[in-house]
């Protein structure tokens, strides 16, 4: 009979959204280049689309602390008080979807060109992938500008688990990380599973994050 296995208290750890720690890349050059040369855009609105975890919350991080940006979530948008939300003459509109408050949205979409506030809308899909209702607001999401966050290179996918693990306070050598680079899923999202699961082991056999310990670990997530 096999021992009981133990269970990790999952304990948070803060992830830096600092300039100076965000990892720039091909993929994110155009997304960067944007965001530092606000409020130089093509539009008073600008949409950041991306995967999970391809750094869309840090360049909003960056771009609300540039601009003294307010953050909302577009699921709160239809109780937020979108004046008192634009006041500073900018806001993040962060995860927007399709279940997103449409009227509230086009409420916005107005308000911000008559208060000449800029928006930032964080989002997985183009907007115009987006199921809208209104047909006023699908014309207004067609008009503003996209800027597109896409799959990391291998150099800049090493560096976010590096960073990822730097921000568990957790130190790797770099034949762990080839180790890893080349048996994940090459996304965001695959680095940063890889990277909790190996927390989450470490923490659990009170042993440190090794090449044997991942080895451990995909093979027993593979099973």
């Amino acid at each position: 009979m096999s021992a009981p296995r133990q269970l990790a208290l999952a304990l948070p750890h803060a992830e830096s959204f600092a300039r100076e720690d965000f990892l720039p890349g091909v993929c994110n050059k155009a997304a960067l280049g944007l965001i530092e040369r606000w409020p130089d855009w093509p539009d008073r609105a600008l949409a950041l689309v991306g995967p999970e975890g391809a750094g869309k919350s840090h360049l909003a991080a960056i771009w609300a602390d540039i601009a003294g940006a307010r953050r909302v979530s577009a699921r709160a948008l239809g109780e937020t008080d979108l004046p008192a939300a634009l006041a500073t003459g900018a806001l993040v509109i962060e995860d927007a979807a399709a279940d997103v408050d449409e009227r509230a949205l086009f409420h916005l979409l107005n308000l911000m060109r008559q208060l000449e506030a800029h928006v930032l809308i964080t989002a997985r899909n183009l907007p115009t992938q987006w199921r809208i209702e209104l047909p006023d607001l699908a014309s207004r999401l067609r008009a503003v500008p996209v800027v597109e966050l896409n799959a990391p290179d291998d150099g800049l996918l090493r560096a976010v688990m590096v960073k990822l693990f730097a921000d568990r306070q957790l130190g790797v050598d770099e034949s762990l990380i080839g180790y890893l680079a080349t048996r994940i899923e090459r996304s965001f999202a695959g680095a940063r599973a890889a990277v909790e699961a190996l927390d989450r082991e470490a923490l659990r056999q009170k042993r440190p994050v090794t090449r044997a310990l991942a080895a451990e670990t995909l093979k027993a997530g593979s099973a």
